[in-house]
Formats: C-alpha cells, structure tokens, sequence
C-alpha cells in the first residue's frame, strides 16, 4: 500500500510540473478546445444591435454597412467664378508686355472643389457657404455617375451654412442623426471628396463637442473629430456608426494643409435650423440686443468688486438698442439668458442669437452687489454686424 502511494504521489508530482512548463511555454496547449475569453474591450455598439451581442463582447470590426448607408448621399461639388477682367487688358503697351499670357490667364475660370449632402429626396443639399462663395456656376456629381447644375437657395455666411437645390429624380437622401445625444469617444465616419480625387471615407473618434472661439465662423459650436479630414472634404458628412449625419466637415487644424487629426464640423441640429430658415424665408433671423462684451476674469471680477466670479462683462450698449430700452448698462455681468447660464462669450452670442425677434427676454445681470432680471425686447440681428450680440 506505501508503495502503491509513493507511486501516486510521484506521478502526480511529475504531471504538475510537466502541466506548468507546458502553460508556461506553451499556453495556447493548456487552453486549446477551450472558449477563449474576449482579449478585447467592447466599444459602444451600432444602435439595433442586439444585447446578446454586447454583452458577449462583440468588437465592431467593420463600418461599411454604415458607410454603404450614408456614401450615397454625399456629393462632390464644383464651384466656378468667371475670372476678373484685368481693366488694362486692352492697353497696348500692357499687352506689349504681356501679350496672350494676360489674355489665357483672364479667360480660366477660378474652380474650387468640395462636397455637399443630400437631406432630402426632392434634391435639397447643405454644403459650406465658403464652398460656393462667389461662384457663378455650380455643378453636383453624385456617386451614381450622375450630374446636375444646382441653384442656390440661400446662404448664411456666419455659420458658413449654404443650401442648394438639384432637379434629378431617385435621389438619395441622408438621414439625420441625434447630435445632443453625441459623446467623445463616440466613431464617427467623414465622406467628401479630399483633394478632388473622388468620394473617400475616413473614420475617427469625437474628440470634442462644443469647440468655439477658433475665429471660423461667428457662430460656433462645433464637434471636433480626429477622422482624416482635408481639402475638398468642406461640406461633406459627419456620419455615426450607422451613417446617420451629425455634422457637416468644415475646417481643419493644420500646419500643412493636410490632416493633422483636428478637424471641425457643424453639428446637424446648427446646420438643420439653418437650412430650415433659408427654405422657408430665404434668410436666418437671429436675435439681438445691441451689446459689446469681453470675458469676466478673476482679476476684473475682482477690481469691481463682484461676488461673482463667471459671466460676461458687457462693456458698451448701443444708444435706443434693445438693452439699452431694457436696462442693460456697461459694466453689467450677463450670467444668464432666458434661463440658461452663460459664462463667456460664444454662450452670450449664441443664446441671443436663438431668441426670436421681437420675444420679450429674461436677462439675469449681476450690477455690483445687486443680481438683477431685466426684461429686454429682442431685436433682429443686423447681417452687417459681426461683433455685437
């Protein structure tokens, strides 16, 4: 019996060791016909997956069902402006020195190139206003081959929105996404036309919501991407994981002129109420109450002797403008507008911008120790004002 044990107990002592130099040399053996356990972290899921799925921990390795989606409805633009004629193009003494050259140079028209996408069937597009700024003539290609001459509908310069109009029939048209609902973190894919040389999809991350004060545009919120975004993209589509918009590409960070992983677009709501407005009225009425304004910084705050430490210190008030008749004075603190708090100055900007002309608007000022609500009558904004509210 001591020697039936002895003999056990050795080969028990012999399997475990020869069981840990295989798993330490060889562990693929140990777990072999084993269920693996997932070697990756699960990113948030296309909406319509199923929680099986999820919780599975299922990697998305593929986003060309959301790109199949969306790519349809993103097209490529040509913008051309009939050259400037030079007013000496007929002095002799100017062609002596010149000659044909002057004449081919005056004869090429300027070409820009960009994207837009389709949002509805009937051959509504967004693209950038600085896309077709100043053009004369605007040519659409879709993906299908197809290409039309689009009208233009309207523009809105500061938020550099533009609205154009294709007659083709079968259109495809984008769906829109929930950009309130977006995160960082969130994939994000961006379709255009880079650098003319056809319909290109890049994917990325949000980097950054609600990015302002980078001096693109008057108003500014964008939603800051790490997708390849370059040249030729403008106007082209933010899309979600299941190709639904949520921004339109806009502009870039670069040092190059290439990507440099920080690009901007209009966030689809912004874009939406814009489009909306140019349709219906041909132009976007934006609220206003006649004000200049700076930041309030700890050391201003401090100077006027203000328990406060966060709003925006207005500065001027134009004479019979809304504030004016409201109450507003220079040297006020603006800290809210119409219930929503405002701490710089893009959120003053914007939160008159949204209130409707002619609304009668709650006003929360800070005036020394005294914290006021005034009551200011909105005007509407004058397009030729870039500075004030």
């Amino acid at each position: 019996m001591r020697k039936t044990w002895l003999l056990f107990s050795q080969t028990v002592t012999v399997a475990v060791a020869v069981l840990f130099v295989v798993a330490t040399l060889k562990p693929e053996w140990v777990r072999r016909g084993a269920a693996a356990s997932p070697s990756f972290v699960s990113i948030n899921a296309p909406t319509g997956a199923s929680p099986a799925s999820m919780n599975a921990g299922t990697a998305v390795t593929s986003y060309r069902a959301a790109a199949k989606r969306a790519s349809p409805a993103v097209v490529s633009i040509t913008a051309s402006k009939a050259p400037e004629r030079n007013p000496r193009a007929d002095d002799p003494v100017f062609q002596f020195f010149f000659g044909d050259r002057s004449r081919q140079a005056q004869s090429e028209p300027q070409v820009g190139l960009g994207s837009g996408v389709i949002v509805s069937s009937d051959g509504y597009l967004i693209t950038n206003n600085h896309v077709i700024d100043g053009a004369d003539d605007i040519e659409v290609m879709l993906t299908d081959g197809r290409q039309a001459r689009a009208k233009l509908v309207g523009t809105d310069p500061e938020s550099d929105v533009a609205v154009l109009k294709i007659a083709l029939d079968r259109l495809p048209a984008i769906a829109f996404g929930d950009a309130e609902q977006l995160q960082v973190g969130d994939v994000v894919l961006a379709i255009g036309n880079p650098f003319g040389v056809g319909q290109t999809v890049t994917s990325g991350i949000v980097s950054a919501l609600g990015r302002n004060r980078l001096g693109i545009n008057t108003f500014e919120n964008f939603i800051q991407t790490d997708a390849a975004i370059n040249p030729g993209n403008s106007g082209g589509a933010l899309v979600d994981a299941n190709g639904n918009l949520l921004g339109i590409n806009t502009a870039i960070y670069s040092r190059t002129g290439g990507s440099l992983g920080i690009g901007f677009a209009i966030p689809v709501t912004t874009a939406k109420q814009v489009m909306e407005s140019l349709i219906k009225d041909g132009q976007v009425t934006r609220g206003y109450i006649g004000v200049e304004q700076r930041e309030l910084t700890p050391e201003i705050a401090q100077t006027l002797n203000l328990p406060i430490q966060q709003g925006v210190l207005i500065t001027g008030v134009q004479q019979s403008g809304p504030a004016a008749a409201g109450g507003l004075r220079p040297g006020d603190v603006v800290v809210a507008v119409a219930g929503k708090p405002v701490v710089n100055t893009a959120q003053l900007l914007n939160a008159v911008a949204a209130l409707k002309p002619q609304a009668v608007a709650a006003i929360a000022v800070q005036r020394g120790s005294k914290a006021l609500d005034l009551n200011v009558t909105v005007g509407q904004r004058p397009k030729a004002r870039l500075r004030e509210q």
